[in-house]
């Protein structure tokens, strides 16, 4: 946790914001998720709203925020003792909620006649969307709104308040990022040594497993290890790898406050880029590197986006799998086939972060429409940056055999698309470079320490040291 400070500033800053202006706010803690009966669950992982508010990382908690007095409860219960035989004695929850700068604690039985009490003043309750099933059945009988009702009880000037306040990374957690991207380079450094013909992915996704629980971290989301790099989140295992094959992997480590990285490289296995490997791999990095350049407050994300686009696609020209002026190639959209997904998105205490709130809400403002076209609707964010925003950047290229077949029986694109040239890169893979920024006031900075990506630099870690 932080200083109870920080948690109390965050709550207060909250209250005081204009929207939402008056009522409760309700924040649900997760609970543990079952895998296949209730003693046996998943790792637990909090909430990432409750987590930023109340810092508490256990389950069954519930927070509520006062609008109007300015005061913050804390809703759970004491271990029991069948608990702390099975699961060791935990601090008492008085006290973490005291350094979380919270002092009153009550049992959750008793959260339900409050919330009652507040909707016979005509007080509103403000929650938000719930993203799973445990949620609403909790919010359904809290609230005592049907289930088909449920979503119209989500506010929207709470979702608002939240986006506005969690968007701007604090010192604290701008540090905290940088010590997951610490691990993740650790994380990545292991699977580029390993990258030699004859290991396995999921040899590798194990060591890289083995040494985020050496450190005590985790990943932050579920790894892509593969040489099937054109299936854009691939998360099987199945394949050895071969001299000339790509292995990508799309990596991301927790901090001890479980904040997130979020990290790709590409790797060619046994350290050498063939030709036209490299040829694309460049052309990803030129992209990347652009997209960079162009990091700044008030320009909008979607236009970095597109500013990635024009560059791979000119860099697609001169290869041949393009033709055509790169301008109206981008506004047709016929680089999607090569680059179907979003350049990054929003990052902090959840990967991609707040999504669970709504990316039309974290990513898009009251004014911006969402595109349509295919690959620009990938686009997770496209609002303008603004100081204190950590976002990822990563542009990709992919040869997707079902989808380079789908268009081409359609005749899509073809005053842009060389076919016949694209054809010859089937069976190529794909290949994806991606980092983390925090918007500054004049530019950005990368975040984490330095995770070679120039290719030569790239080739000489790859199997560095073999699995024995």
């Amino acid at each position: 946790m932080f200083a109870p400070t920080t948690y109390r500033s965050r709550r207060r800053t909250l209250v005081a914001q204009e929207r939402p202006e008056s009522g409760l706010v309700l924040l649900l803690g997760n609970q543990h998720t079952p895998r296949n009966y209730v003693d046996n669950p998943y790792p637990f992982q909090q909430d990432g709203t409750f987590l930023y508010y109340f810092g508490l990382d256990r389950p069954n908690l519930y927070g509520l925020i006062d609008l109007d007095m300015g005061t913050s409860t804390l809703y759970g219960e004491e271990a029991t003792l069948d608990d702390v035989v099975w699961a060791g004695e935990p601090p008492a929850l008085q006290e973490e909620a005291a350094a979380v700068g919270v002092d009153t604690v009550n049992p959750p039985s008793t959260l339900g006649s409050r919330l009652a009490q507040a909707r016979q003043q005509d007080r509103t309750v403000h929650i938000l969307p719930p993203y799973r099933d445990e949620h609403r059945l909790r919010l359904e009988e809290l609230l005592n709104v049907p289930h088909a009702q449920l979503d119209d009880a989500v506010s929207e000037p709470l979702i608002q308040a939240v986006v506005q306040q969690r968007s701007v990374k604090s010192s604290e957690e701008v540090a905290e990022i940088e010590t997951a991207l610490e691990r993740t380079a650790q994380v990545h450094a292991c699977a580029q040594a390993h990258a030699v013909p004859g290991a396995s992915e999921q040899e590798i996704v194990g060591a890289m497993t083995g040494r985020l629980t050496a450190e005590g971290s985790a990943f932050s989301f579920t790894p892509t290890c593969s040489v099937r790099g054109e299936v854009l989140h691939n998360h099987s295992y199945p394949n050895t790898l071969t001299e000339g094959d790509l292995l990508l992997v799309d990596a991301g480590a927790v901090s001890p406050r479980r904040y997130a990285g979020d990290v790709t490289r590409v790797t060619p296995v046994a350290g050498t880029f063939a030709s036209r490997q490299e040829a694309i791999y460049r052309a990803v990095l030129s992209a990347q590197a652009a997209a960079i350049e162009a990091l700044a407050p008030d320009v909008p994300f979607v236009e970095i986006h597109k500013h990635a686009a024009r560059t791979l696609t000119e860099h697609l020209i001169d290869l041949g799998l393009m033709q055509g002026p790169a301008e109206e190639a981008i506004a047709a959209g016929a680089h999607a086939l090569f680059f179907p997904h979003g350049l990054g998105h929003m990052m902090g205490l959840d990967v991609h972060d707040m999504e669970s709130l709504g990316e039309e809400f974290v990513g898009y403002t009251n004014d911006q429409t969402r595109p349509e076209q295919f690959g620009l609707h990938a686009l997770r964010l496209g609002r303008p940056l603004h100081p204190g925003f950590v976002v990822t950047v990563e542009p990709g290229c992919y040869f997707i055999p079902p989808l380079i077949k789908h268009w081409r029986a359609e005749q899509r694109h073809e005053q842009f698309i060389n076919y016949e040239r694209v054809e010859d890169f089937l069976g190529f893979g794909g290949i994806r470079i991606e980092d983390d920024f925090l918007v500054t006031a004049d530019g950005a900075r990368a975040l984490g320490p330095d995770i070679p990506k120039a290719p030569e630099k790239v080739a000489a870690r790859a199997g560095s040291s073999p699995l024995s």
